[in-house]
Protein backbone atom coordinates (compact mmCIF):
# COMPACT_ATOMS: atom_id res chain seq x y z
CA UNK A 1 0.00 0.00 0.00
CA UNK A 2 2.81 2.35 -0.72
CA UNK A 3 0.88 4.69 -2.79
CA UNK A 4 -0.46 6.38 0.47
CA UNK A 5 2.75 7.76 1.77
CA UNK A 6 3.22 7.42 6.07
CA UNK A 7 3.36 11.38 6.25
CA UNK A 8 -0.10 11.60 3.85
CA UNK A 9 -1.52 9.15 6.93
CA UNK A 10 0.59 11.30 9.90
CA UNK A 11 -1.20 14.49 8.05
CA UNK A 12 -4.96 12.99 7.92
CA UNK A 13 -4.29 11.96 11.94
CA UNK A 14 -3.01 15.39 12.49
CA UNK A 15 -6.18 16.88 10.70
CA UNK A 16 -8.87 14.82 11.43
CA UNK A 17 -7.83 12.64 14.37
CA UNK A 18 -10.67 9.64 15.52
CA UNK A 19 -12.36 10.29 12.15
CA UNK A 20 -9.72 9.88 9.73
CA UNK A 21 -8.59 6.21 11.85
CA UNK A 22 -11.84 5.07 11.46
CA UNK A 23 -12.39 5.48 8.08
CA UNK A 24 -9.50 3.98 6.49
CA UNK A 25 -9.76 0.93 8.54
CA UNK A 26 -13.55 0.92 7.90
CA UNK A 27 -12.72 0.75 4.07
CA UNK A 28 -10.07 -1.49 4.05
CA UNK A 29 -12.13 -3.59 5.92
CA UNK A 30 -14.90 -3.24 3.17
CA UNK A 31 -12.34 -4.44 0.35
CA UNK A 32 -10.32 -1.22 -0.59
CA UNK A 33 -6.58 -1.58 -1.02
CA UNK A 34 -6.06 1.09 1.87
CA UNK A 35 -3.05 1.00 4.49
CA UNK A 36 -5.50 0.48 7.75
CA UNK A 37 -2.85 -0.99 9.73
CA UNK A 38 -0.35 1.46 8.73
CA UNK A 39 -2.47 4.09 10.35
CA UNK A 40 -3.31 2.49 13.52
CA UNK A 41 0.15 1.93 14.33
CA UNK A 42 0.85 5.59 13.35
CA UNK A 43 -2.00 6.86 15.66
CA UNK A 44 -0.89 4.67 18.32
CA UNK A 45 2.80 6.46 18.20
CA UNK A 46 0.75 9.74 17.23
CA UNK A 47 -1.22 9.33 20.57
CA UNK A 48 1.56 8.50 22.94
CA UNK A 49 3.50 12.21 22.29
CA UNK A 50 0.40 13.78 21.98
CA UNK A 51 -2.30 14.11 24.55
CA UNK A 52 -5.29 15.34 21.92
CA UNK A 53 -5.42 11.57 20.89
CA UNK A 54 -6.54 8.92 23.76
CA UNK A 55 -4.93 5.63 23.28
CA UNK A 56 -8.06 3.81 24.54
CA UNK A 57 -10.30 5.80 22.08
CA UNK A 58 -7.94 5.12 19.00
CA UNK A 59 -8.46 1.27 20.08
CA UNK A 60 -12.33 1.63 20.46
CA UNK A 61 -12.53 3.65 16.96
CA UNK A 62 -9.72 0.81 15.29
CA UNK A 63 -12.16 -1.96 16.46
CA UNK A 64 -15.43 -0.38 15.89
CA UNK A 65 -14.03 0.70 12.29
CA UNK A 66 -13.11 -2.96 11.81
CA UNK A 67 -15.80 -4.46 12.70
CA UNK A 68 -18.52 -2.04 10.57
CA UNK A 69 -15.94 -2.48 7.18
CA UNK A 70 -16.39 -5.97 7.53
CA UNK A 71 -19.55 -6.31 7.67
CA UNK A 72 -20.18 -3.73 4.83
CA UNK A 73 -17.66 -5.85 2.99
CA UNK A 74 -19.48 -8.72 4.02
CA UNK A 75 -23.21 -7.20 2.83
CA UNK A 76 -21.65 -6.48 -0.57
CA UNK A 77 -20.42 -10.52 -1.41
CA UNK A 78 -23.46 -11.22 0.12
CA UNK A 79 -25.78 -9.28 -2.29
CA UNK A 80 -23.48 -9.12 -5.27
CA UNK A 81 -20.76 -11.39 -5.08
CA UNK A 82 -22.65 -14.33 -5.52
CA UNK A 83 -24.62 -13.44 -8.41
CA UNK A 84 -21.51 -12.31 -10.58
CA UNK A 85 -19.76 -15.37 -9.78
CA UNK A 86 -22.45 -17.82 -11.02
CA UNK A 87 -22.86 -15.08 -14.14
CA UNK A 88 -19.25 -15.08 -14.89
CA UNK A 89 -16.90 -17.19 -13.15
CA UNK A 90 -17.14 -20.30 -15.46
CA UNK A 91 -15.05 -17.75 -17.82
CA UNK A 92 -12.29 -18.35 -14.73
CA UNK A 93 -12.88 -21.52 -14.73
CA UNK A 94 -14.86 -21.55 -11.75
CA UNK A 95 -17.52 -24.77 -12.07
CA UNK A 96 -20.46 -25.05 -10.10
CA UNK A 97 -18.93 -28.20 -8.27
CA UNK A 98 -15.74 -25.25 -7.83
CA UNK A 99 -18.12 -23.03 -6.45
CA UNK A 100 -19.52 -25.65 -3.89
CA UNK A 101 -16.07 -26.78 -3.17
CA UNK A 102 -15.61 -23.02 -2.19
CA UNK A 103 -19.08 -22.96 -0.27
CA UNK A 104 -17.60 -25.95 1.64
CA UNK A 105 -14.41 -25.22 2.71
CA UNK A 106 -15.54 -21.51 4.21
CA UNK A 107 -18.75 -23.32 5.90
CA UNK A 108 -15.67 -25.93 7.35
CA UNK A 109 -12.82 -23.57 8.16
CA UNK A 110 -14.83 -19.85 7.92
CA UNK A 111 -14.86 -18.45 11.43
CA UNK A 112 -11.11 -19.10 11.59
CA UNK A 113 -10.64 -17.75 8.12
CA UNK A 114 -12.56 -14.41 9.21
CA UNK A 115 -10.55 -14.22 12.72
CA UNK A 116 -7.09 -14.93 11.57
CA UNK A 117 -7.60 -13.29 8.69
CA UNK A 118 -7.76 -9.38 10.22
CA UNK A 119 -3.99 -10.24 11.18
CA UNK A 120 -2.98 -10.99 7.36
CA UNK A 121 -2.81 -8.67 4.64
CA UNK A 122 -4.38 -9.96 1.87
CA UNK A 123 -7.14 -11.69 3.86
CA UNK A 124 -7.87 -8.49 6.12
CA UNK A 125 -9.21 -6.92 2.56
CA UNK A 126 -11.26 -10.08 1.49
CA UNK A 127 -12.26 -12.38 4.09
CA UNK A 128 -15.32 -10.11 4.47
CA UNK A 129 -16.39 -10.20 1.18
CA UNK A 130 -15.62 -13.72 0.73
CA UNK A 131 -17.52 -15.19 3.50
CA UNK A 132 -20.07 -12.80 2.27
CA UNK A 133 -20.23 -14.35 -1.48
CA UNK A 134 -19.95 -18.05 0.24
CA UNK A 135 -23.10 -17.06 2.61
CA UNK A 136 -21.50 -17.99 5.77
CA UNK A 137 -24.27 -17.59 8.68
CA UNK A 138 -23.99 -14.05 9.58
CA UNK A 139 -23.96 -14.46 13.44
CA UNK A 140 -21.08 -16.72 13.27
CA UNK A 141 -19.40 -14.25 11.21
CA UNK A 142 -20.17 -11.47 13.02
CA UNK A 143 -18.51 -13.50 16.64
CA UNK A 144 -15.37 -14.32 14.55
CA UNK A 145 -14.78 -10.86 13.18
CA UNK A 146 -15.78 -8.65 16.12
CA UNK A 147 -12.87 -11.30 18.23
CA UNK A 148 -10.83 -10.30 15.68
CA UNK A 149 -11.07 -7.00 15.18
CA UNK A 150 -10.63 -6.76 18.77
CA UNK A 151 -7.90 -8.48 19.20
CA UNK A 152 -6.11 -6.35 16.50
CA UNK A 153 -6.64 -3.10 17.41
CA UNK A 154 -5.78 -3.81 20.85
CA UNK A 155 -3.04 -5.04 20.13
CA UNK A 156 -1.32 -2.68 17.29
CA UNK A 157 -2.70 0.22 19.33
CA UNK A 158 -1.54 -0.39 22.71
CA UNK A 159 1.78 -1.76 21.10
CA UNK A 160 2.15 0.96 19.15
CA UNK A 161 1.36 3.21 22.13
CA UNK A 162 4.09 1.73 24.28
CA UNK A 163 6.79 1.43 21.67
CA UNK A 164 6.45 4.34 19.44
CA UNK A 165 7.66 4.58 15.96
CA UNK A 166 10.09 1.61 17.22
CA UNK A 167 7.09 -0.79 16.50
CA UNK A 168 6.48 1.03 12.70
CA UNK A 169 9.87 0.33 12.05
CA UNK A 170 9.81 -3.63 13.45
CA UNK A 171 6.78 -4.05 11.52
CA UNK A 172 8.36 -2.05 8.51
CA UNK A 173 11.15 -4.40 8.57
CA UNK A 174 9.43 -7.88 9.33
CA UNK A 175 6.17 -6.69 6.97
CA UNK A 176 7.75 -8.58 3.76
CA UNK A 177 9.21 -11.61 6.00
CA UNK A 178 5.54 -12.05 7.48
CA UNK A 179 3.57 -11.71 4.20
CA UNK A 180 6.32 -13.93 2.35
CA UNK A 181 5.21 -16.31 5.18
CA UNK A 182 1.47 -15.95 4.72
CA UNK A 183 1.86 -16.81 1.56
CA UNK A 184 3.44 -19.93 1.40
CA UNK A 185 1.15 -21.21 3.69
CA UNK A 186 -1.72 -20.23 1.03
CA UNK A 187 0.38 -22.10 -1.45
CA UNK A 188 0.87 -24.74 0.47
CA UNK A 189 -2.79 -24.69 1.35
CA UNK A 190 -3.66 -24.71 -2.30
CA UNK A 191 -1.44 -27.69 -3.69
CA UNK A 192 -3.03 -29.73 -1.01
CA UNK A 193 -6.63 -28.52 -1.87
CA UNK A 194 -5.46 -29.37 -5.51
CA UNK A 195 -4.44 -32.68 -5.11
CA UNK A 196 -7.48 -33.38 -3.09
CA UNK A 197 -9.69 -31.38 -5.30
CA UNK A 198 -11.95 -34.22 -6.24
CA UNK A 199 -12.26 -35.74 -2.98
CA UNK A 200 -13.18 -32.38 -1.44
CA UNK A 201 -15.73 -32.10 -4.61
CA UNK A 202 -17.72 -35.53 -3.56
CA UNK A 203 -17.59 -34.05 0.20
CA UNK A 204 -18.88 -30.41 -1.44
CA UNK A 205 -21.58 -32.19 -3.36
CA UNK A 206 -22.78 -34.29 -0.49
CA UNK A 207 -23.33 -31.48 1.94
CA UNK A 208 -24.55 -29.05 -0.89
CA UNK A 209 -26.69 -31.49 -3.35
CA UNK A 210 -28.18 -30.85 -6.32
CA UNK A 211 -27.92 -27.99 -8.43
CA UNK A 212 -26.50 -24.25 -7.18
CA UNK A 213 -29.29 -21.64 -6.61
Amino acid sequence: MTWITTEALDQLIANYGYLAIGIVIGLESMGLPLPGETMLILAAAYASKNPGLNIWVVGAVGAVGAIIGDNCGYWIGNRFGYPLLRRFGYRLGLSDRRVKLGQYLFAQFGPWVVFLGRFVALLRILAAFLAGVNRMNWPLFLAANAAGGVLWAAILAFGGYHLGKAVFDVHSTLGPIAIAGAALVLLALGVVIRHQESRLQERAERAFPGPLP
